[in-house]
């Protein structure tokens, strides 16, 4: 019977066993890696003449690019394991939910530490975003919310029945947080009850972490609460989606 405990000889398998697999579907690579530093790219040049504007939203844009991107690819990726069968035949082998789980995170996170990586590089360092804090800081809040972007992938897999029902989920999941995490309107100034919903959704926070660091020089309190709550949030998305997983398919 499948357990949620992490046995790390299997977690690492199961990773590299993705890996294995990503490694011969070159687009979803290409579109993990490339689309967030593209669509920087577009937003930079589409603010050519005020360069400003895309220091105050670029920052912002550069957690939830990686965010939206990791949350597609991942759901689809871990939705084609289910229907294929895959995942009924390794839930039948002595691999627990937990190792299942942990495995999937491990590999699409290191995929998301790359991308992480190069969203941030190509940002700072040949588009020319002007943030005040440290770079280190920018890259530790654009690496949490593409972890979170895998775990809310890995999460709705579960209840979707076909690779385009996993795409319809994004209007659902990601859709209202990025209309109330703080890009387009602060969230002191919406309805009660739409601020208190942005209260409770962690793109508000990842939003408000680039934030802290585009205009503090050093580590703020607010910053370490919004850390705090976008890892927390993932790992509990992480820890729902191994309670989802089930042993058929069908």
């Amino acid at each position: 019977m499948s357990t949620t405990v992490i046995n790390g000889a299997r977690t690492t398998a199961t990773a590299a066993r993705v890996l294995c697999q990503l490694r011969h579907d070159p687009r979803s690579i290409a579109l993990m890696l490339l689309v967030p530093v593209l669509m920087l790219t577009l937003l930079r040049y589409v603010f050519d003449g005020n360069p400003r504007t895309f220091d105050q939203i670029g920052a912002s844009l550069l957690g939830i690019f990686p965010l939206i991107t990791m949350f597609l690819i991942t759901s689809i990726a871990t939705l084609r394991e289910r229907t294929s069968g895959t995942l009924e035949r390794l839930l039948a082998m002595p691999l627990g939910k937990g190792d299942l789980i942990a495995g999937y995170a491990l590999a699409f996170g290191a995929l998301a530490v790359i991308q992480s990586f190069l969203a941030t590089g190509t940002a700072l360092w040949v588009l020319g975003l002007d943030v005040i804090g440290s770079p280190w800081l920018l890259l530790l809040v654009a690496l949490l919310d593409a972890l979170l972007g895998t775990a809310l992938g890995l999460f709705v897999s579960a209840f979707a029945a076909s690779e385009f029902q996993a795409v319809q989920f994004m209007p659902a999941v990601i859709f209202p947080q990025l209309l109330l995490c703080g890009l387009f309107a602060a969230r002191s100034t919406m309805q009660p009850v739409l601020e208190g919903l942005s209260n409770a959704l962690p793109m508000s926070y990842a939003v408000d972490g680039m934030t802290q660091v585009l205009t503090h020089t050093d580590m703020t309190a607010a910053f370490v609460r919004d850390v705090a709550v976008v890892a927390g949030c993932g790992l509990l998305v992480l820890a729902l989606g191994a309670a989802t997983l089930r042993r058929r398919t069908a």
